[in-house]
């Protein structure tokens, strides 16, 4: 599949995921969240320069339990529980976390 953004093709999996994620900029983030009707707010680019900055430091993606719990541990309690992601992210938070962010598909994820 391709993402058009900004009269540039960025090649997506099947899924939509970027399959380079260096292509990654907030209005392909835009863009990825549009197609899965996904409105990105301030809560939203927290958790997607998060899991950017995860990605970029450990060079793997968590399983949900470890994405909820590393939230947790930099941005609070209040951020970093399953309630608080399902409501930014109602399909899955890891997968849509990481596909909004311009990430792989995480291996735990359907």
């Amino acid at each position: 599949m391709v993402l058009m953004v900004d009269g540039v093709e960025l090649e997506t999996t099947e899924e939509g995921f970027l399959c380079d994620w260096r292509q990654w900029n907030e209005k392909v983030a835009q863009a990825i969240a549009q197609r899965n009707d996904i409105e990105i707010s301030d809560a939203h680019w927290e958790i997607l320069f998060f899991i950017r900055d995860y990605y970029q430091r450990f060079k793997h993606l968590p399983n949900a339990r470890v994405f909820t719990k590393a939230i947790r541990n930099e941005l609070g309690e209040d951020k970093g529980n399953s309630r608080y992601l399902h409501k930014l992210f109602p399909e899955g938070p890891l997968k849509f976390a990481c596909k909004c962010a311009g990430l792989p598909k995480p291996p735990t994820c359907l």
